[in-house]
């Protein structure tokens, strides 16, 4: 009996959503950094055994818009629900229960998806907390099952990942074996390039930072030339972007060059530059450019 099925990742931003996921895969799929909402998009990613396929779909941190693409993003989290199998309702200990996951719970219980309740992060906060934490979410609504864990060190991924087996639905094998992730290549390349400016740049640059893909093309011998433009929202941060005598953007530049070549498993010849587009993130023709309007 082969199982198949759709599964979605959803919680208030920031809670280990994407770390989760890429423990699972076994490869880093998602984004990961520091900021919360730093996944844009909604990702399939794929495993596959000889018993059953899942389909991941890890959305966008569910949280108040405060401009267009905060409108987007939302909203991938909310259409994600609406054809799962199941739902990984993710959340971390805290001593009353988040306001943002009240929010979150409530679209769940309208949705009635089976959804399991992951609290993340328990290896960095005492059992009395994580205990209360179960308590106190147990009590909002009926949950399929209930998983404390530590996304980051795999402690008990693997009882959920027996236990998501048992939920699924007897299906076909959506997608070949050999396939992990259904986005483009170029969308892997902005991904990995935004992810690397925002670790380095840390708390010197807000949110505001988009890659635009100028070239992206390889040659016989699969090497790949991309040229890409890092947008910011004001002139003050591009020369921070930039930073002393161009370090920064080397940095940037390197660091996202070295994972590229581990994805691609070849050579990679990267450019990048930066540009200002003032308030990007309210443009709804520059999010259309940029991939977040459908």
């Amino acid at each position: 009996m082969f199982k198949s099925g759709f599964i979605t990742i959803i919680g208030r931003p920031n809670v280990g959503k994407s770390t989760l996921l890429n423990y699972i895969m076994g490869e880093k799929v998602s984004i990961v950094s520091s900021r919360p909402q730093t996944t844009r998009d909604n990702i399939q990613t794929i495993k596959t055994t000889e018993d059953y396929q899942m389909i991941f779909v890890d959305t966008p941190g569910m949280h108040k818009p405060r401009h267009k693409l905060g409108e987007y993003m939302v909203n991938v989290a909310k259409d994600s629900l609406k054809e799962v199998d199941l739902v990984l309702f993710i959340t971390t200990p805290e001593d009353e229960m988040h306001r943002g996951d009240e929010h979150i719970l409530n679209q769940l219980k309208e949705a009635g998806v089976p959804t399991f309740l992951l609290v993340n992060k328990i290896d960095e906060n005492p059992a009395e907390r994580v205990a209360k934490a179960i308590d106190t979410y147990s009590k909002t609504m009926n949950f399929e099952e209930v998983i404390p864990l530590s996304a980051i060190n795999g402690k008990n991924i693997e009882t959920l990942m027996k236990l998501i087996v048992e939920n699924l639905p007897e299906g076909p094998k959506y997608y070949p074996e050999d396939m992990i992730i259904d986005k483009q290549e170029r969308f892997i390349v902005t991904e990995s390039i935004r992810e690397k400016a925002l670790r380095l740049l840390s708390k010197e640059v807000p949110h505001g930072i988009a890659v635009e893909i100028v070239l992206m093309k390889k040659n016989e011998k699969g090497i790949y030339k991309i040229e890409a433009n890092l947008l910011c929202e004001k002139d003050s941060h591009k020369g921070i972007i930039i930073g002393k005598n161009g370090n920064m953007l080397k940095k940037i530049s390197t660091y996202a060059r070295q994972d590229l070549e581990k994805f691609f498993g070849n050579k990679v010849n990267l450019k990048l530059w930066v540009k200002v587009k003032k308030d990007w993130r309210d443009s709804p023709t520059m999010l259309k450019e940029l991939g977040y309007k459908k």
